[in-house]
């Protein structure tokens, strides 16, 4: 078979199903004729990348070998019989997916498009409807079409990106670059309903002795006020300090002022509220609402996807 060129890019017959081409996304040695704007692409994201539309694979039905130039069906091998070519090492005709590198990908009828990581090592839950890691199958926090939801970070679509996500404790999805993102940036709460996504028990720790080495004033000493937590998700009334509010269930500063305002013991078992007119206003200070963290432990969940 004599050799067939492609730009500068010339390939002998001997060797045409071991060469590698295709684009920054995927390897592959055939292009998707989109039905929308009849121009050829390698995938899909370079097509969305020039179109100011979006490539709908569900209607994609003809291909072009980049190696003949042959426009045929789809199929994972050139119909021309001088190429014979395999466009793909793994090709999925409900997704019209090739790909030559191995990256376990596999279909999953659940989610409707071909996921990667190996069949073995995910299960999918119907309830996200997402496919989640094997080890986190009896501990995962399920929440209803969890995947349909936007990354809270960066906005974009989680259940159909390339783009490797996290899963927290939470089960609120965030994409993995997003979520380092945060924690570099000293933030530690889920975006989305503000639980802490990592083990905070050393930052807990350190701010219980800052906390005792750092006394109110006088007038501010021995007030208490009501604070919701926002890992536990239990209401106490807790010793009023401007560096942060413990939650007397689980030990965490990751709460927020509730109910009412500051309160004095009064007796034994008693509390009276302390009024405006018997106070100057409280200290103003953005860590007395909502205590956020300038360090912390990098002891993070390991249940990633």
């Amino acid at each position: 078979m004599a050799d067939r060129g492609m730009g500068d890019i010339t390939v002998a017959g001997d060797n045409l199903s071991k060469c590698t081409l295709g684009c920054e996304h995927y390897k592959r040695k055939c292009r998707l004729i989109s039905p929308c704007c009849k121009n050829n692409y390698i995938c899909r994201f370079c097509h969305d990348a020039s179109e100011n539309h979006p490539l709908e694979r569900s209607n994609i039905s003809e291909i072009e070998c980049m190696l003949c130039q042959t426009q045929q069906p789809l199929s994972q091998t050139c119909s021309n019989k001088d190429c014979g070519v395999n466009f793909g090492n793994y090709f999925c005709h409900i997704c019209k997916l090739y790909d030559d590198d191995d990256k376990g990908q596999y279909h999953c009828d659940g989610c409707g498009l071909c996921r990667v990581g190996g069949r073995d090592k995910f299960f999918h839950c119907s309830t996200c409807e997402l496919c989640l890691p094997t080890v986190i199958k009896d501990t995962h926090k399920c929440i209803v079409k969890m995947s349909k939801a936007n990354c809270p970070v960066c906005l974009e679509d989680i259940h159909t990106s390339r783009i490797v996500s996290h899963v927290p404790s939470c089960g609120h999805l965030i994409h993995r670059p997003c979520f380092h993102d945060l924690i570099k940036a000293g933030f530690y709460a889920c975006p989305t309903c503000g639980t802490s996504m990592i083990k905070m028990k050393e930052l807990w720790k350190s701010l219980d002795e800052e906390i005792k080495e750092t006394p109110m004033p006088s007038e501010y000493a021995d007030l208490y006020c009501n604070v919701l937590c926002r890992d536990c998700h239990e209401e106490t009334l807790t010793m009023f300090h401007v560096l942060g509010h413990k939650c007397l269930e689980c030990g965490s500063y990751n709460t927020v002022r509730s109910k009412g305002g500051l309160f004095r013991k009064q007796g034994v078992l008693g509390y009276f509220s302390v009024s405006t007119a018997e106070n100057s206003e409280e200290p103003r200070n953005s860590g007395s609402s909502v205590m956020g963290a300038e360090g912390f432990s990098d002891e993070s969940d390991k249940a990633e996807q």
